[in-house]
């Protein structure tokens, strides 16, 4: 089969999914939360951990929290009296990677149309 072949196979995304979608990157358009992701990179952390790697307060974490929590982002796990949080798909921070990567192609080409001006 063709690549064009497979393009036409490959059906529209409809109206719902595409509101699944925005409501998943809405839940990444705030930095904190992002900074959220980051600092769970590779390790599972403690509501105290978090507070001191992001440096945000405890009730703003805990709200952020919440909101990546219901949009699957981290998952939490009861200890004792301690809840851990941990990334639920560390595919969450390749997008970030993508961005980034965009991002400084971006600033690239500014520099080389400033630089020539």
């Amino acid at each position: 089969m063709s690549s064009r072949s497979r393009t036409r196979a490959k059906r529209a995304p409809t109206p719902e999914l595409l509101s699944l979608i925005a409501a998943r990157f809405r839940a990444l358009a705030e930095p904190a939360r992002l900074a959220i992701l980051h600092a769970l990179e590779g390790q599972e952390r403690t509501v105290t951990e978090l507070v001191e790697a992001t440096g945000l307060g405890q009730g703003n974490l805990s709200k952020h929290l919440q909101q990546l929590h219901a949009g699957g982002f981290v998952s939490r796990r009861r200890d004792g009296l301690f809840v851990y949080y941990e990334l639920a798909d560390r595919n969450v921070l390749a997008l970030c990677e993508i961005m980034c990567g965009r991002l400084e192609s971006d600033l690239v080409t500014s520099h080389k149309i400033v630089s020539t001006r």
